[in-house]
């Protein structure tokens, strides 16, 4: 296993960063590996997230991936840009050959059974299950009758609220966003801020439901 999944599977739980700006990468990634969430993903809908991804993966205590992936040619990007996972917002095949052929990880969205079977057939370390708030924790547990062995991670409408119920209900980690880290707080570099955010987001993972 590579030392990416690790952490996520270890942790419970991924940070996935969506911002205009990320004025000092490796000190949120610092911030946000000290709260207890180490991987962290920087998305291509940051203007300049490949020199994002350089400064980060400075970072002494987090793993950096790249997400919104949507091509091969971003894939090969992030990957020499020093991304140690890669993350898609659905089922693509060029990303995995990509992912598979530098031995990285590669998290593929999904939403339907079929998506889900097509991901895990394609060698997919895990499946984003996205958006998630639109069904809802008890999803998972439905997808994991035809998907027992299936590594689920849900994204998008995951919160400090709901994120043990989604691990209750079969999910091997969850996805914090905004209410993590919210991109004002990124865009004015407010670590302490964004660290005590992920602090209760994963003291939450271990709330009783």
């Amino acid at each position: 296993m590579t030392t990416a999944m690790a952490a996520v599977l270890a942790d419970r739980a991924l940070t996935v960063v969506r911002a205009p700006e990320i004025p000092d990468p490796a000190a949120l990634a610092e911030a946000l590996a000290g709260a207890g969430i180490r991987a962290v993903e920087l998305t291509f809908t940051t203007p300049g997230v490949l020199d994002c991804l350089r400064k980060a993966s400075g970072a002494d205590r987090a793993v950096i991936g790249a997400g919104t992936v949507l091509t091969a040619d971003q894939a090969v990007a992030a990957i020499d840009a020093g991304a140690q996972f890669l993350v898609t917002p659905g089922v693509t095949e060029p990303v995995a050959e990509v992912a598979a052929r530098h031995e990285i990880p590669v998290v593929m969205g999904a939403f339907t059974p079929s998506e889900v079977m097509r991901a895990t057939t394609l060698g997919a370390a895990a499946v984003k299950i996205f958006p998630a708030r639109a069904l809802g924790p008890g999803y998972l547990k439905d997808l994991r009758g035809p998907f027992p062995d299936a590594r689920l991670i849900p994204s998008g409408g995951v919160n400090a609220g709901n994120a043990a119920d989604f691990l209750a209900h079969g999910a091997v980690a969850v996805t914090a966003g905004t209410d993590v880290v919210p991109p004002a707080a990124v865009a004015a570099g407010n670590w302490s801020e964004i660290a005590a955010r992920a602090a209760a987001f994963v003291r939450s993972l271990n709330s009783e439901r």
